[in-house]
């Protein structure tokens, strides 16, 4: 159907395998490189679950977190190589919605966007919290409340996002450089000190520092597997690299590349460097609220070590909150074009940039600058747990695409790419078994965990409420684009 967007009529190109290509494709410009591509893989992998929500895990589960850390990443890896054979099928700026709109039928694609945007706009919450806890570090920072600092980081990152896609790749590739760099260096020093025994903060670095301190599960198994949620949150964001697909112009050569190297980087970045901050001092020395990358240099003794490395975890704060403005303002467009969503989040600017998109998720993110104000203590811990409801939910749909593309392949409807995803079907019920799990376990957490869970009745209420207010608009756009085929 014709696109009503700011960027002219446009219908959207067809697909090079013949399968339904999404209306809320046309208009968007092919301006993100390969180099873009890469590098917001690599920082999709790393943010803000990482840099600050890593201090309060080793706090609770110990040396153990790296354990967490492997296992959610596996699952990550198999999620990603999903929606890479789903992207391959068919690129698309709607990405796992237009893919659960093909396989899952309208309903499916309704339930999948929705929750996307409860992941992104609490995770938006999540990092304007963590941008005001950082920039709380600096004494010069102190006095300015948080929520302050929230607004603040929330308007500076829209008019970033709404320049132009270019603008965005150009911002994210310098974003990942810094963020790679940072740990990469950060390793290096750890593990300098790691070989030549030299003290941090009075304790010796070794793997004394995990023995002599209740060992690998100091705490036994149950915070390992209570922080797994949280876990989960610090990968939410590998699978912007199917939403940035639609806006590149040799997906089938980028994306195979990139999600391959997502699996070593997991492994090296998290894996490495939460086991690096293990032997370097003993697990209870760091802290929910700070990073633990901070912790460790600032016991280093070495003037302004502490401050560059929390610039540069306040840099990957800023890089999450502009992959959540950029990501549900597609989605929400591909919504739009099929009714499910406000019309105004399929208009686009001069720029070709869906602005409606974005300025509804900076809205909610509003919202996260009052839980600033009213709860600056538990604002960060709150929304990571709703934002993982998201995030479950979203990678549950893209391995349920990917089951029936799977199933339709097999019935020649539809042909897979050489790059696919391993085992399947197993692959896809294990990782959606694992997933769910996850949620179930967070009752195990009375504090926030088990409030989380008791939110989901009133989500799926609001998704049936919704539905039935939206299904008319759908089921009229349905039949107009069936009279233009």
């Amino acid at each position: 159907m014709p696109s009503k967007s700011g960027g002219g009529d446009q219908v959207a190109p067809p697909s090079p395998h013949g399968s339904a290509a999404d209306a809320g494709d046309a208009g968007y410009s092919k301006d993100l490189k390969a180099r873009h591509i890469n590098m917001i893989a690599i920082g999709g992998a790393i943010g803000t679950g990482l840099f600050l929500g890593a201090g309060g895990r080793l706090a609770s589960a110990g040396p153990a977190l790296a354990i967490a850390y492997a296992v959610c990443g596996l699952f990550a890896f198999f999620v990603v190589k999903a929606l890479g054979e789903l992207v391959l099928h068919r690129p698309s700026s709607g990405s796992f919605v237009s893919y659960a709109r093909e396989f899952l039928g309208e309903k499916g694609a309704y339930v999948a966007g929705w929750m996307y945007f409860l992941n992104w706009s609490t995770t938006g919450i999540a990092d304007i919290t963590a941008i005001a806890l950082y920039t709380h570090y600096w004494s010069f920072f102190t006095d300015i409340p948080q929520w302050v600092l929230a607004l603040i980081a929330l308007a500076v990152v829209l008019a970033i996002n709404m320049i132009s896609v270019k603008i965005f790749g150009e911002l994210e590739f310098w974003f990942a450089v810094i963020k790679v760099a940072a740990l990469v260096v950060f390793m290096v020093i750890g593990i300098v000190l790691l070989a030549t025994q030299h003290p941090v903060g009075g304790e010796t670095p070794g793997f004394s520092q995990i023995t002599d301190h209740g060992g690998v599960f100091p705490n036994g198994l149950m915070p390992v597997i209570i922080v797994m949620q949280g876990v989960v949150f610090a990968y939410s964001c590998v699978e912007l690299v199917g939403v940035t697909a639609g806006e590149t112009a040799e997906p089938e050569k980028v994306v195979p590349k990139a999600v391959n190297a997502i699996m070593w980087r997991v492994g090296f970045f998290y894996v490495g460097s939460v086991l690096l901050l293990a032997l370097l001092l003993p697990w209870d020395k760091y802290q929910d609220g700070q990073s633990p990358f901070v912790t460790v240099l600032s016991k280093l003794g070495v003037d302004g070590a502490g401050d560059v490395m929390n610039l540069v975890v306040l840099t990957a704060a800023m890089s999450s909150l502009n992959s959540g403005l950029y990501s549900t303002g597609r989605i929400l467009r591909s919504m739009a074009m099929a009714g499910t969503a406000p019309k105004f989040t399929a208009r686009m600017n001069a720029s070709q940039v869906p602005y409606g998109g974005i300025l509804l998720t900076s809205a909610v993110c509003v919202i996260g600058v009052g839980l600033n104000y009213v709860v600056p203590g538990k604002a960060f811990e709150i929304v990571l747990n709703i934002a993982a409801l998201g995030i479950v939910s979203t990678w549950c749909t893209i391995m349920l695409c990917h089951w029936v593309f799977v199933r339709r392949a097999k019935a020649g409807l539809v042909e897979r790419p050489s790059f696919q995803l391993p085992g399947s079907p197993v692959t896809e019920w294990v990782t959606i078994a694992f997933l769910v799990g996850v949620i179930a376990l967070m009752w195990n957490d009375p504090d926030v965990g088990r409030k989380t869970v008791m939110l989901l009745p009133l989500i799926a209420a609001a998704l049936v409420g919704g539905w039935f207010a939206v299904r008319g608009r759908v089921r009229a756009l349905a039949a107009e684009d069936q009279l233009k085929r």
